[in-house]
């Protein structure tokens, strides 16, 4: 039985400014090498797009809840893009549970979602961390920022 590796991708290395081709090539690559003994389910986080989405909306005034849910759109926008980077190595359709994260899993090296459900300020991270505990698997987090904040930490 392969081993389960969950990773929590940060939206800010899949696209920073612009797509980091180099750097989502060398992961490919990396995780590419590992298919014969693990398997793993990438939680991608919105990133800049999802910021800016939010931001917009914020000053639309919309509620705390559509702010979340046009995050979570950007996640799954995200995990999509991840899916055709990959191809066929990846799922072919985007799980929104984790039972159909678990499902793809059966079928596939490489599960890549978004977040799956909305609930109060919960993040991709935090997501991430619930499913790797449902598939009792290690829990990797990748990211440009060092921790957690409310903010951009990198402008306040």
């Amino acid at each position: 039985m392969k081993k389960i590796m969950v990773i929590s991708l940060g939206g800010s290395l899949i696209v920073p400014d612009k797509v980091d081709f180099q750097y989502l090539d060398n992961f490919k690559a990396t995780l590419k090498k590992h298919y014969k003994t693990h398997k793993f389910v990438v939680v991608c986080g919105g990133g800049s797009i999802a910021r800016k989405y939010i931001n917009a909306l914020k000053k639309e005034g919309r509620s705390h809840r559509q702010l979340s849910i046009a995050g979570i759109r950007a996640t799954r926008m995200n995990a999509k893009f991840m899916m055709q980077f990959f191809g066929k190595e990846a799922n072919d359709t985007l799980p929104i549970s984790m039972k159909s994260v678990k499902s793809n899993l059966s079928r596939n090296n490489i599960v890549f979602c978004g977040a799956l459900y909305y609930d109060v300020n919960s993040t991709t991270d935090g997501n991430a961390a619930k499913l790797a505990r449902y598939l009792k698997s290690d829990f990797i987090n990748l990211t440009n920022v060092p921790g957690l904040y409310t903010s951009n930490p990198k402008k306040n």
